[in-house]
């Protein structure tokens, strides 16, 4: 089963306020995703119904369902950082001796925060780069196609330094 942080005790963590601000930040992307999805296939049934009853394919399909991927994907990536519900392979690192452990840990955390900066850069490049491109058939700017990926760097950043915190603060975990 899946750990979820919320149900840990965290009175050793950050400040309440920040614990609980960052998991109802989680939750409302987990949420955001969710309905994301649910669209996702409606828009598919649109097309479905389009194609084979109206005999008239809707062509803008395609271009959103790509962007309603990249939505569903980069916020639930974010999400499962914050629960800690990624795939991991440790059983390597926690078969380790507790300094060795704590080290690869925390060499984990900082390359996951410089992954999340970077993404985050690159994201908000590619946003202000592709403000007068559009997205054809949808009318939208290709920003829209780059900013899952701003935000799910800015996400990282918080939801791993936010782990960091809470490990620095109470050892052996």
């Amino acid at each position: 089963m899946l750990k979820d942080n919320r149900l840990e005790d965290r009175e050793s963590g950050l400040p309440g306020l920040v614990e609980r601000f960052l998991d109802r930040l989680a939750d409302l992307c987990h949420w955001f995703a969710g309905v994301l999805l649910v669209l996702l296939i409606g828009i598919f049934g649109w097309l479905v119904y389009g194609r084979y009853i109206l005999n008239d394919t809707p062509t803008w399909v395609e271009q959103a369902s790509l962007i309603i991927v990249v939505y569903v994907t980069f916020l639930g990536a974010a999400v499962g950082i914050r629960r800690d519900a990624h795939l991991s392979i440790d059983f390597i690192r926690e078969a380790m001796p507790p300094l060795p452990r704590t080290v690869l840990r925390l060499v984990s955390d900082l390359a996951m925060i410089a992954f999340g900066c970077f993404m985050a850069w690159q994201g908000w490049h590619l946003v202000m780069t592709n403000l007068h491109r559009k997205i054809p058939l949808l009318g939208l700017t290709e920003s829209w196609r780059a900013a899952p990926l701003a935000i799910c760097g800015v996400l990282t950043v918080l939801f791993v330094a936010a782990s960091l915190y809470r490990r620095w603060r109470t050892p052996g975990r």
